[in-house]
């Protein structure tokens, strides 16, 4: 699914059993765990468990048809001489357009590879975009602290 894609609670109609979209969206929450590159999609799509609607079952479609055509795709990991730890952390102020949450995010890397990342809606309202970011940061920190 493109970043730009609007999924919103009143599009579509809603479906009549959604017993069989939290189901696949479920196994599709374990799926990430293996497949990160697909975890943006199924946690937008994760959002409108309660009340889906058809637009939201196309999403999913297409997130299925995804990993469908990418199934030989593997990640590899390279040896680098230097093993060095970076960090990298942004956010999105006010993104959320339905309760205005911002979007934080960030990524660790050892060397040339990607070891932790992150992308969530931040819990509670920021008044101002340094506010956001700060709070961006303070995660990327306490992974940082973690590994």
């Amino acid at each position: 699914m493109a970043a730009s894609t609007r999924l919103d609670v009143t599009h579509g109609s809603p479906l009549p059993d959604a017993t069989e979209y939290r189901s696949v969206v479920g196994a599709l929450q374990y799926i990430t765990l293996t497949r990160p590159n697909i975890n943006f999609s199924v946690n937008k799509v994760f959002q409108f468990m309660k009340k889906p609607t058809d637009v939201h079952w196309s999403a999913v479609k297409r997130i299925l048809r995804y990993l469908k055509s990418t199934v030989d795709h593997v990640i590899t990991f390279r040896t680098s001489p230097e093993l060095v730890l970076e960090a990298f952390s942004d956010a999105g102020w006010a993104s959320c357009p339905v309760d205005r949450h911002s979007q934080g995010g960030f990524c660790v890397y050892l060397g040339r590879n990607l070891i932790s990342w992150s992308s969530r809606k931040q819990s509670t309202v920021s008044r101002s975009s340094t506010e956001s970011e700060y709070r961006s940061l303070a995660s990327t920190t306490a992974e940082i602290l973690w590994l």
